[in-house]
């Protein structure tokens, strides 16, 4: 730990740029950047990419990425409050599907969910770049179901910049001033360019006091959890090539205190540390006119620890305890190398051939051996300009992987045909192969209140996707703007993960299987206005799952229907009261009751799968934020307005420890206050 830090305090990183407002985003020029051969605008790119911008993420007062995220339509969230860990689905598919990456590189997950999404620091972001569909050609395994790629602020222009933010939240009804109760956040960034060259540093403590428990602060039912979250950069850039080195840390601690038993005064006490380091080398080199080299590499060193001890109130000690897995110590190792080759033969033709090699290992008490995985592979792709209106992407990856035999070659296609002024349509199939991670291979967990042994058994997963959409903007105008885009998507999964129940001298336990076949399938309709000083959206998706868990096991169907649906409704607004420096936002969303396919057993004893079900449910946030100064900026307001907590579920929770019971979605309606301070020299 000590090295990283040395590291780090050699080449300090942070980046302080503040987005400025404007209530005329041109959302269809917007510049991306993931999956494109080079930055380009929204309307030109092949790819269907979603992008949440800087502005939308100061004004929800956000202090982690599933707050953001959390109303985008087809996105879901679970939480397992034993060890006070989150999980992402998109589009009805489960965050192993979920390729996250920061800058363009891969995070690795230790366990089954994708914890490293609320492992960034957001006040580090400059936007969000969501890819729905397979990506599996140009990003390898874990992208089926898309890609969510955290892009962070770059270099400022200032010789000197300094920035500040601190934020007071409740946690429900229940907060104390900067500690105790609630949730507090306090963040420091510098930045300094000079010439060629660009330093920057920042850090970040987020404290939650986690939420309910009793009078002693124990038997919390969301976990307290604090996080130090420090960044470094250090570049160079001129006409020929942009370089730089950026070190992402991580000190995470999440803490389960059980109320205190009165007949000993003795309670048991867990501690979960994780720490995470990521180095990254970046280059981006303008080799001519008409060639780039992009190159990328970099080493994640991640651990969690386990710790539990029993505390005695009436001797007034702490020991460590000696049960299963209460002591624990698991690390995960990944190297990340990608270099990509653009190269334009013509206006009418480029070409991108490109190296990805992914290696991880992992160790640990919870580790069967020292297991690793590496995935060698070559990828080329090419973007054909046939017409003026016609624009068509072939691309195909060959891989090798240590474990498993990969397809000869995995292709994709994506076209984009404009159908006139107004209207583009984009259509697009990818074959996708994933393979399984090492956390599903041989990572098991078991305490009071999990489970869950990996399978070395385990098949990878292939699939066939195909999705398409319309994108019409009629209105194009200074001060009023209006934009549809309607999307379809089927994907059809041969041997997909997920987890089972099984029965072992009497014991349930859980593990990873393979679903001979499964198939999701849905559309989704979003609509986007401005006018002068108003922005608003309105969207709306309908989403299907078919899971065949009775095709390959003796399992019987208790439910006549193929596909399960669940819709989404989600609305964003937001006003500027540019007199008085203020932008008003609400944002909406309502999760329709969605359905899934577990096992179980009927009242003959039989063995089924049966349709559970998790209630619907209304997310809502009302924020404002206020320019009081060139130097100051204050944002508030009220987050999950309608006090959401929980809502019934009839399936096994992700965490697998909570079967026919409630599914925590929040904490409460909470209130928040933050202010931020923003100095260029």
């Amino acid at each position: 730990m000590k090295t990283h830090f040395a590291i780090a305090l050699a080449v300090l990183f942070a980046n302080t740029a503040v987005a400025q407002d404007s209530s005329h985003t041109k959302a269809l020029e917007e510049v991306v950047v993931t999956g494109q051969y080079k930055p380009q605008s929204l309307k030109n790119s092949v790819y269907q990419v979603r992008v949440i911008n800087a502005q939308r993420i100061i004004l929800s007062g956000a202090t982690n990425i599933q707050q953001v995220l959390s109303y985008q339509l087809g996105f879901r969230f679970s939480t397992d409050n034993t060890i006070g860990t989150s999980n992402v689905e998109l589009l009805g598919m489960s965050g192993r599907n979920v390729k996250i990456l920061l800058d363009g590189v891969p995070m690795p997950d230790r366990g089954d969910t994708r914890e490293s999404l609320n492992q960034v620091d957001i006040n580090t972001i400059e936007r969000i770049e969501i890819v729905e569909g397979p990506m599996s050609v140009s990003y390898g395994s874990d992208a089926l179901a898309g890609v969510i790629n955290i892009i962070t602020k770059k270099n400022s222009p200032a010789a000197l910049s300094i920035s500040a933010r601190a934020q007071e939240e409740t946690a429900g009804s229940e907060y104390y001033p900067f500690s105790y109760l609630g949730s507090h956040l306090q963040s420091l960034q510098v930045s300094s360019t000079k010439k060629h060259w660009n330093l920057a540093a920042g850090g970040t403590h987020n404290q939650f006091n986690g939420f309910g428990g009793d009078a002693y602060g124990r038997g919390k039912s969301w976990r307290p959890k604090e996080q130090w979250l420090g960044n470094a950069r250090l570049g160079y850039s001129n006409e020929k090539i942009n370089f730089y080195y950026r070190m992402d840390g991580l000190h995470e601690e999440i803490a389960d205190r059980e109320t205190i038993n009165m007949a000993n005064y003795r309670a048991i006490d867990k501690y979960y540390t994780s720490k995470r380091f990521m180095h990254q080398l970046q280059n981006q080199w303008h080799v001519s006119n008409k060639a780039n080299l992009n190159s990328i590499f970099s080493y994640t060193d991640y651990s969690r620890r386990t710790s539990t001890y029993r505390q005695d109130f009436l001797a007034g000690t702490k020991e460590p305890t000696t049960g299963a897995g209460e002591q624990d110590l698991s690390k995960l190792n990944s190297v990340v190398f990608r270099n990509t080759l653009f190269y334009q033969f013509s206006e009418k033709i480029s070409l991108q051939p490109g190296i990805d090699i992914n290696y991880e290992k992992a160790s640990g008490a919870r580790i069967s051996g020292s297991p690793s995985i590496a995935d060698y592979a070559l990828f080329v792709s090419a973007e054909i300009a046939a017409t003026d209106k016609i624009k068509i992407r072939p691309g195909v990856r060959f891989i090798k992987n240590s474990v498993y035999d990969a397809p000869p070659a995995i292709p994709s296609i994506n076209t984009k045909f404009t159908l006139g002024k107004t209207l583009d349509f984009r259509a697009a199939y990818a074959y996708g192969f994933r393979s399984p991670a090492l956390r599903e291979l041989y990572f098991s967990f078991h305490d009071a209140n999990h489970d869950i042994n990996g399978n070395v058994d385990l098949k990878a997963e292939h699939s066939n996707s195909f999705n398409a959409s319309f994108n019409w903007a009629p209105v194009k105008k200074d001060h009023l703007r209006f934009s549809s885009v309607l999307g379809f998507f089927y994907n059809i999964f041969n041997n997909q993960i997920d987890l089972a129940s099984i029965t072992v001298n009497g014991t349930i336990l859980y593990t990873y299987f393979n679903v001979l076949r499964s198939k999701s399938t849905g559309a989704t309709f979003e609509n986007s206005i401005t006018w002068k000083n108003f922005a608003g959206s309105v969207g709306f998706s309908y989403m299907g799952l078919y899971n065949g868990l009775y095709d390959d096991t003796h399992y019987l169907k208790d439910d006549n229907r193929n596909f399960l649906w669940t819709p989404e409704i989600n609305t964003n607004l937001v006003y500027t009261l540019k007199k008085l420096k203020t932008r008003l936002g609400l944002f909406y969303k309502y999760s329709g009751q969605k359905p899934s396919f577990a096992f179980g057993t009927n009242g003959s004893n039989q063995d089924i799968v049966y349709a559970a079900k998790t209630s619907a449910y209304n997310l809502a946030d009302f924020t404002a934020t206020t320019t009081v100064s060139k130097l100051i900026t204050v944002t508030g307001g009220v987050k999950n307005i309608f006090d959401v907590t929980s809502v019934n579920n009839t399936a096994v929770s992700t965490g697998v420890h909570n079967a026919n019971g409630p599914l925590s979605l929040n904490y409460g309606r909470s209130y928040f206050l933050g202010l931020t301070l923003q100095w260029n020299k």
